[in-house]
C-alpha cells in the first residue's frame, strides 16, 4: 500500500525497531509499559550481489519473492513500498533530530514483522477489537460521519482499504507480541532511576514554563470573496456579536468555576483550531506571550484558569494545565520520563536478541543477492532436492513447505 497524507499518519503506531530513544524530556511522560512499541514494519532495500559483481539484478520479475520465512514471502513489491516509508520517515526522523533508519535494515525489518506476526499467531494474540477501537479514532480524526466515509476517503487517495485495516492489525499484533514476550519481561529499579538522575542533573534544567489550553469564543466573520476571486479581509466585528460572545464565554466559565473539565467544553463550545484536542496548546516560556497574558498565566497554579479575556480574535479563557518552575525538576516530577528512557534503552538489545532467537527457531531462505542484516549463523537453511520439487516443493525439514525462487 503507498503511503498516503493523512492516512499513513494512523500507522504511525506500527512501532520501528530502529528507533532510538532521545533526550529531549518528553512534555507529558507516559509509563514504561507503553514504550513496547519498539519494532516496525520498517521497509528494506535489497543489496544485491549481482550489483558487487558489476551485473544489474533483473528488473522483469513480476512480485519476485526475495525472502521466504517459514510460510510467508516477502516480495520486491513489499521492498519497494518499503523503501517509499523509509524515505518519509528518514525526513521526519531528521526534523525531529533522532536517529533515522537505515536504508540497508529495510529487508531485516520486513523479516522481523513477519516473525512477530507469525509468534503472535502461535500465541493466540487477537487484534480485531483494537482495530475496530483504531479505525474509530481515525475516523473522529478525518471527521468522517461513518466508516463507510473513511473507506471512501481511502479509496480517494489511492490507498487499498483492506490492505490498510490489515497492516493496521499487523502493527497492533507485533506491539503486543513485544510487549509480552520482551518489554513485559523488562525491569527498571528505583535505584536506576535514582542514579540516572544524579548523573544528568544538568541536562534536565529547563526555563519557568506553563502549558496552556484555550477555549476561544470566536467574534470575527469569516472571510469572503470579491467579485475579482480576491480574499477580503472580514469587516470587524459589531457590538451585538461581541455582547453574544462574551454572553457564551461567560457561560463557559460559569461551568468551569462548577467542576466542568475544561477539555470537554473546550471540545464542544472552542471555536479554535485546537478544539478537537481540548485546546491543548503546549507550552510557553517567559517572554513568548504578550506581557498582559504572560501575568495573568504565570500567576496560575496547574489546574487554574483565567476569567474571559477580551482578544482580537474574540473572547479566550486560558487554563494552566503544567506550570513548571526553572531550575533543575525534582525527581517526582521527572521519575516516569527516567523510566521510559531507562525502559527503551534496555528495550533495543533485548528486542534484537528475541528476534535473533526466532529467525534461529524459523525457516528463512533469502535470494542471492539479498541481505537480512539481522541473520544469525545459527539459523536452519531450507534445503531443496530434485525430488522436493517434482513432489509439490515438499522440503526435507519436517512441517514446513517451501517452494523455489
Amino acid at each position: 500500500m503507498k503511503p498516503v497524507f493523512p492516512l499513513a499518519l494512523a500507522l504511525a503506531a506500527v512501532p520501528a525497531i530502529a528507533q532510538q530513544p532521545t533526550s529531549q524530556q518528553p512534555t507529558s511522560p507516559q509509563p514504561a509499559a507503553q514504550q513496547s512499541q519498539a519494532l516496525a514494519a520498517q521497509p528494506a532495500k535489497p543489496v544485491p550481489q549481482a550489483q558487487r559483481q558489476g551485473a544489474q539484478p533483473q528488473e522483469s520479475v513480476v512480485e519476485e519473492i526475495v525472502a521466504r520465512v517459514n510460510n510467508s514471502i516477502v516480495t520486491r513489491a513489499d521492498l519497494r513500498r518499503s523503501k517509499d516509508t523509509w524515505q518519509e520517515d528518514v525526513t521526519k526522523a531528521k526534523s525531529e533530530g533522532v536517529e533515522p533508519p537505515k536504508e540497508q535494515d529495510l529487508l531485516r525489518d520486513l523479516i522481523d514483522q513477519q516473525l512477530l506476526i507469525q509468534k503472535g499467531t502461535e500465541l493466540g494474540v487477537s487484534a480485531d477489537t483494537d482495530v475496530v477501537k483504531r479505525l474509530d479514532q481515525i475516523r473522529q480524526q478525518m471527521h468522517a460521519d461513518s466508516m463507510e466515509d473513511l473507506e471512501k476517503a481511502a479509496t480517494a487517495q489511492g490507498v487499498s482499504w483492506e490492505d490498510f485495516k490489515q497492516n493496521l492489525k499487523n502493527g497492533i499484533i507485533t506491539q503486543k507480541v513485544i510487549q509480552q514476550e520482551v518489554g513485559g519481561h523488562i525491569v527498571v529499579t528505583q535505584q536506576q532511576i535514582q542514579q540516572f538522575y544524579d548523573q544528568h542533573k544538568a541536562e534536565m534544567e529547563r526555563p519557568e514554563q506553563v502549558r496552556l489550553s484555550e477555549i476561544l469564543i470566536s467574534t470575527q466573520k469569516a472571510a469572503v470573496k470579491t467579485e475579482k476571486g480576491q480574499t477580503a479581509l472580514p469587516e470587524a466585528p459589531d457590538a451585538q456579536t461581541v455582547a453574544a460572545a462574551q454572553k457564551k464565554a461567560d457561560s463557559i466559565y460559569e461551568q468551569l468555576q462548577k467542576g466542568t473539565k475544561f477539555a470537554d467544553l473546550a471540545k464542544a463550545n472552542s471555536d479554535g483550531p485546537t478544539s478537537q484536542v481540548g485546546g491543548d496548546l503546549e507550552y510557553f516560556k517567559r517572554g513568548t506571550l504578550s506581557k498582559d497574558l504572560e501575568d495573568k498565566v504565570f500567576a496560575l497554579k496547574a489546574g487554574e484558569f483565567t476569567q474571559p479575556i477580551r482578544t482580537n480574535q474574540g473572547w479566550v479563557i486560558l487554563e494552566v494545565t503544567e506550570h513548571q518552575v526553572s531550575g533543575i525538576p525534582p525527581l517526582k516530577d521527572v521519575e516516569g520520563f527516567i523510566q521510559e528512557r531507562l525502559y527503551m534503552v534496555a528495550m533495543q538489545p533485548a528486542l534484537r536478541d528475541y528476534l535473533t532467537k526466532l529467525r534461529e527457531d524459523a525457516y528463512i531462505d533469502i535470494k542471492p543477492g539479498y541481505i537480512d542484516t539481522g541473520a544469525s549463523p545459527n539459523e536452519t537453511k531450507p534445503v531443496y532436492t530434485t525430488a522436493d520439487a517434482t513432489q509439490g516443493g515438499k522440503s526435507a525439514k519436517k512441517k514446513k513447505k517451501f517452494g523455489i525462487f
